[in-house]
Parts: C-alpha cells; structure tokens; sequence
C-alpha cells in the first residue's frame, strides 16, 4: 500500500560502484530511485558491459539529466545525446558514452533497481525462486496477426515484464523467445510479479502468459543457470494454462501465511524429475 515517506538526497540506500562511475540506490517500498553518476571517459561498453554481461544495456531508463552530456547509441544505429534539464527514455539495447570534461549526472526513475550489479560467479550455488513464464499460443497469435504485429506485441510485452521484474527486485536470467527465466530473493515477490505480468498483457496487449515457480538452489554457468530447481520450474509451467500461476509444494509451504491462496492441482510425473510432485495454483 502506498504511504507518505520521504529519504534524504545524500543518504542512498546502497551505492552500487564501478569503474569510471557509481549508482546511488533510493529504495520507496516497491519502487526505487537510482542517481546515475559518470565520469568524463565513462563508456557502458567499456565500463559496466564487463559487469552486466550483455553486449548492450539491456534496461529501459527513464529519467532526468541534472548536468553533464551523455551520447547514446541503440542497436539500430539511431543515436542522440542527452543535455542538461532535459527529460529522457532509453529504450534497451543501447550503448552510452560522456560527452566532454564533465561529468554526466542524472536521475533515473525506472533502470536502476538491477543497473550494474554484478553477475553471480560462473559455478556458485545459490538458493533462490525460479519463475517461468511463456505466452499461450504464440504461434496462432503469429498466424492470426502477422509478422509486424507479432514483433511489436513482443516488444512490449518484454516491456511489460521488465517493468514488473523491476518493481518486485526480480533478476531476468534468460529470455526463452516468447517468455523469461528469472530470479527471486523471495518467493512471494515471485508469484506476486507472475501474476502481475498475467494481468497486464491480458489487459494492455490481449494475450495470455501462464508461469510455474519453484524455490530451490541453482547453479551459475556464465550468465544461464542449471540445476535440478531450473527443470522442475520448467516442467511446472508446463501444466499451467492461459493465464495461471504454478507453484511447487515447496514454494507453497513458504508462503503459508503470506495472505496468497492456492488450491491443489493434484500429483504429477514430471519427465526427468523422480516421484510424483504435487502442484498448487495461485487463486
């Protein structure tokens, strides 16, 4: 639920640092505040690329420049350069670099929950909550409207999902084409981002997802992840339909008391997983 607060400028949350610059991070409740600090000679590709793992930065910014100049170059080759005083949006998929001698100072509303933060280390265990999430009958949705369509509702469904994942701190992994692998710090923020996600691309682009979430350890390799949680949170998903969130007994246990209700689905092999495995969906 939404309340008055306030937090003073000069006392972040959590400074996030990396060569050349650093991210201060202002946590309200759900949503959080990021300053963006770049030294002159700040480039994404050269300076935070190493730390993010993707060959483009990979989050949507919206914000504020308060002083300073920063060029910005998406994948399609349109670039711009952004001033002070002035509002921006930095769609994903870009590279950004300082412009000048000083230093590029801005605030950005929506990128900077996850901006910088460090990859886990290829081979580290951890335990976490593994959503999934795919779109129900994507390929008659490609049939019935057509190519350009199709790539448009796919982009902004990625958006959609983006939004959410950064609203309850949840980390994407992997996309899957039409879906996405991510990961939670808790199990509640994951059922409860699945099911947001379901009801805004329902109500926003008229198609259906449906999710399946498991809590268990996984292992890093590079930036994907492996282990005997990640098949089962997959083979969850599965037997979910439009519009449903799935969650193993394991993460149902978690949540008792959490004020989230499921209903049993019943028992069920699962391929490669041994013994039966009770399923539960989120009402």
């Amino acid at each position: 639920m939404a309340r008055l607060q306030h937090k003073p400028f000069d006392e972040p949350d959590e400074v996030r640092a990396y060569p050349g610059g650093r991210t201060e991070i202002f946590e309200l409740d759900d949503f959080v505040i990021g300053r963006l600090i770049s030294e002159p000679g700040w480039r994404w590709r050269d300076n935070v690329r190493p730390i993010a793992g993707t060959d483009r930065c990979m989050y949507h910014h919206l914000g504020f420049t308060i002083s300073g100049r920063l060029h910005v170059q998406m994948a399609d080759g349109t670039e711009d350069e952004l001033g002070p005083n002035e509002m921006f949006e930095i769609p994903p998929g870009h590279d950004a670099w300082v412009v000048g001698d000083e230093a590029w100072v801005s605030i950005d509303f929506r990128g900077a929950r996850s901006y910088a933060r460090p990859v886990v280390a290829s081979g580290e265990r951890i335990l976490t909550t593994v959503l999934f999430t795919d779109i129900v009958d994507s390929t008659k949705t490609l049939e019935r409207v057509g190519d350009a369509r199709w790539a448009q509702m796919l982009a902004e469904h990625n958006e959609l999902v983006q939004f959410e994942l950064d609203r309850f701190r949840g980390r994407e992994v992997q996309r899957t084409g039409d879906g996405i692998v991510a990961l939670f710090d808790g199990a509640a923020r994951a059922v409860e981002c699945a099911a947001a996600i379901a009801r805004r691309v329902h109500a926003e682009l008229g198609i259906e997802i449906r999710a399946g979430v498991h809590t268990g350890e996984v292992e890093f390799a590079g930036r994907d992840i492996r282990g005997l949680a990640v098949h089962l949170t997959a083979r969850i998903l599965a037997l979910a339909g439009p519009g449903e969130v799935f969650v193993s007994s394991v993460t149902g246990d978690l949540l008792a008391g959490s004020g989230l209700r499921f209903e049993s689905r019943g028992s069920h092999s699962l391929k490669g997983i041994e013994g039966d495995r009770e399923v539960f969906a989120l009402t």
